[in-house]
């Protein structure tokens, strides 16, 4: 009935001393347990050409560096010891978890070096610059630096890039991080500290210097060959390939109008005392919550009111005001309170909506991966959309399209004739690209950008991105909405930013007006309503590892209630509950007469 044991397959042996790492191409690479995913790279890019490159070295394939690894689907350091068989596959600088490890980790050489030739400087990160491929810069403690100063910088980071210093990881007890920062005279970071959920934090060294990042880093500073200094007073420019060019640096344009916004709102920020999440913690812990709500939503109003009346003081002029701006900023509520502030100021909003422009479908241009591109200019039909412009801004009648997505094909839709007074106003993704009306002089069109360009940081090194910002905003949004999981949400957002960086963020400088529809409590009121629909998201899922950075992020916010927000908020077109959802103060559209009677 059963074998002899000189039968058996299975043998007595010893718990064995090495793993296994299964590549994508198949191959299998064997190690002692504990060995860093580092080394495993490393072994694969000496096989040969299909291998993994080494980090910080371009493959010829991609000319991306690898600067982490999915281990089982889940993302993980370099420097991380591998424990168990698994599977690995490569993160380069040419996706967007591999950017932001790679851009985390440039800001923290910066700061290293900048440490050691200004002893007593302090770099603080402020915001984005996608413009030019970089972060704004500021200094604390002196002067900012000439373009001199920042070659001396830039020196020294190539310098310990040649070196491939290690990046160290330690996890300390939050209590260890307070005293660190407190010794050090950080209050900012103190403040931080004091209201984390957890009872650790992971903190990182490089050339003997401790810090604090949210997020990974790459396992040393050879990994890290692409960037350049460039001076932008008050501040300067620390600047990164893009994710679609890992190797290039993007000349510098400089991008006066955003600056100023991103500028006027680290202002607003400092008279409320509230520059950072653990300043704006304090605050909601204290029951100041309503304060920060009033004097942001006051702000709001006063940027609406000024656009309206600059577009009122030019008289009939402006026939055409034209609003573009990336996913979840807020454009439609802000359209509606724009509207209410023209109606004050004797003007006539009528709304046209350029979907209805779109072309037939079998004649909408294709992506490169053979989709149809909805996004691109050419899916519009400019010509027509002029014409009718035209006449309507001559006083004359016109049937305007309709655009049935379910058949792909325009129809008739109403017939329109605009009295005195009357402003067209058109919300879509090119308003700020001057091909959209060739047809329309430039002095009677105005044009307006509107996006969420929050200035409130985690810290002087952890700046808050604005992208993450509007993703949450739409994840809360759609759930409410649409009916949509967060999973699905995050699956769709590669696209939604792909068509942004395309075709608005390259012409924002043209705008005449920019509305910021960032709020300071924000992140603090959407974060209740945002992590029940983030731990939704399956840990097989794809977007698993994105949600779980979210949820991360979100845990520096304390949570804020909705009950101090007003009904008119840009906030409440996300969160619900806005009075402006059902409110209509365009100007009808005029219905065609009745057919006249039969013999008259």
């Amino acid at each position: 009935m059963f074998a002899k044991a000189a039968d058996l397959r299975v043998r007595p042996s010893l718990p064995r001393q090495n793993v296994l790492a299964t590549c994508q191409d198949g191959r299998v690479f064997e190690a002692p347990i504990g060995t860093p995913l580092r080394e495993f790279v490393r072994a694969q890019e000496l096989q040969g050409p299909a291998a993994l490159p080494v980090p910080g070295t371009p493959s010829p394939a991609s000319a991306a560096a690898t600067v982490a690894v999915m281990l089982n689907g889940r993302l993980r350091e370099l420097s991380s010891p591998l424990t168990e068989d698994a599977e690995l596959v490569p993160v380069t600088t040419a996706e967007i978890d591999g950017v932001r490890i790679y851009r985390r980790s440039l800001a923290f050489l910066l700061v290293a070096a900048a440490g050691e030739v200004f002893p007593g400087v302090e770099v603080s990160i402020e915001h984005s610059a996608s413009t030019v491929g970089g972060y704004f810069c500021e200094i604390r403690g002196r002067e900012p630096f000439g373009q001199q100063e920042l070659r001396a910088i830039e020196s020294r980071m190539r310098e310990m890039v040649e070196a491939d210093l290690p990046i160290e990881r330690t996890p300390v007890s939050v209590g260890e991080a307070v005293a660190l920062f407190r010794g050090r005279g950080e209050e900012e970071r103190v403040r931080l500290m004091a209201h984390r959920e957890k009872e650790t934090v992971v903190l990182y060294t490089l050339a003997g210097r401790q810090e604090y990042f949210q997020g990974y880093m790459v396992p040393s500073t050879g990994c890290l060959k692409y960037f350049a200094l460039q001076a932008f007073p008050p501040g300067f420019l620390l600047q990164f390939p893009h994710q679609s060019r890992p190797t290039e640096i993007a000349r510098f344009v400089p991008y006066p109008k955003l600056f100023a916004m991103f500028e006027e709102a680290g202002h607003l920020l400092d008279r409320l005392g509230v520059r950072s999440a653990g300043a704006l913690n304090d605050v909601i812990a204290s029951g100041r919550l309503a304060e920060v709500s009033l004097v942001g939503e006051a702000l709001h109003e006063a940027q609406i009111a000024g656009i309206a009346s600059d577009i009122a003081a030019a008289g009939d002029r402006i026939k055409l005001v034209l609003i573009a701006g990336p996913s979840s900023s807020g454009k439609t509520t802000f359209s509606k309170r724009l509207a209410v502030q023209l109606l004050a100021n004797g003007r006539r909003p009528f709304p046209m909506g350029l979907d209805d422009y779109f072309v037939d479908r079998e004649r909408t241009p294709r992506d490169a991966e053979g989709r149809y591109d909805y996004e691109c200019l050419e899916a519009v039909d400019v010509a027509l959309f002029n014409e009718h412009l035209a006449e309507l801004m001559a006083g004359r009648t016109v049937r305007l399209p309709r655009y049935v997505f379910k058949t792909g094909r325009r129809q008739d839709g109403p017939t329109v004739t605009l009295g005195p007074g009357s402003l067209i106003i058109v919300e879509g993704i090119h308003g700020l690209n001057p091909a959209l009306v060739p047809g329309v002089p430039p002095e009677r069109v105005y044009r307006i950008y509107v996006s969420a360009l929050t200035q409130l940081n985690l810290d002087r090194y952890n700046r808050v991105s604005t992208t993450d910002c509007r993703l949450i905003r739409r994840i809360v949004r759609d759930a409410r909405a649409r009916g949509y999981s967060a999973a699905q949400t995050l699956r769709r957002w590669d696209s939604v930013t792909h068509g942004e960086k395309q075709h608005i963020f390259p012409f924002q400088e043209n705008s005449d007006a920019i509305f910021n529809s960032a709020l300071v409590h924000e992140l603090a009121v959407l974060r209740p309503l945002a992590e029940p629909l983030l731990l939704q998201v399956r840990h097989d899922a794809p977007e698993y590892i994105e949600a779980n950075r979210l949820l991360s992020f979100l845990q520096w916010f304390v949570p804020g209630t909705p009950e101090h927000v007003p009904d008119n908020s840009i906030l409440r077109e996300f969160i619900g509950g806005s009075i402006m959802e059902n409110v209509r103060l365009w100007q009808e559209a005029r219905p065609d007469p009745p057919p006249a009677p039969a013999g008259i």
